[in-house]
């Protein structure tokens, strides 16, 4: 069971380690950081916007470094803050037409790292599904503790 363990967590880390690097390569291209390309993602789904807390949980990324990686894209004008009233606090991030491009770039590459994984159309649904269940039970044990 433990080489279960060992290897689950070596082969999740690596995983991680290479996305991050390719997200590093890529966004390097548009003077960004890595950490961008996933939030540009999740903006690019959500037309109408997300609030700093709503996309902290949907990258499930610290808010603090959300609401920084928020700043830096206002700053090179790839998404706007829609206020609520003057409260910056919830209000809604929307992408700029400069950010949907970055965003359009982001899924291209993404969808081209995935299909240099080796796995065929039936294998990536197979593998999704397990990976979703893993991470929804995860997420229990994180909430509820490791059973006794």
């Amino acid at each position: 069971m433990v080489h279960r363990y060992e290897h689950f967590a070596s082969a999740v880390s690596g995983i991680n380690r290479c996305i991050q690097k390719i997200e590093a390569d890529e966004m390097e291209k548009h003077g960004l950081r890595g950490s961008h390309a996933q939030y540009l993602a999740a903006l690019r789904r959500y037309e109408q916007g997300l609030t700093v807390s709503q996309l902290s949980e949907m990258c499930m990324k610290d808010k603090a470094a959300v609401s920084r990686a928020v700043a830096e894209m206002e700053q090179k004008a790839l998404i706007i803050r829609e206020t609520v009233g003057d409260n910056l606090y919830r209000a809604s991030i929307v992408l700029t037409d400069k950010g949907r491009e970055i965003a359009e770039y982001v899924a291209h590459r993404a969808t081209s790292a995935v299909e240099h994984v080796g796995l065929g159309e039936k294998e990536i649904e197979d593998f999704y599904r397990a990976l979703d269940l893993i991470a929804n039970n995860l997420r229990e044990v994180c909430k509820k503790g490791l059973p006794e």
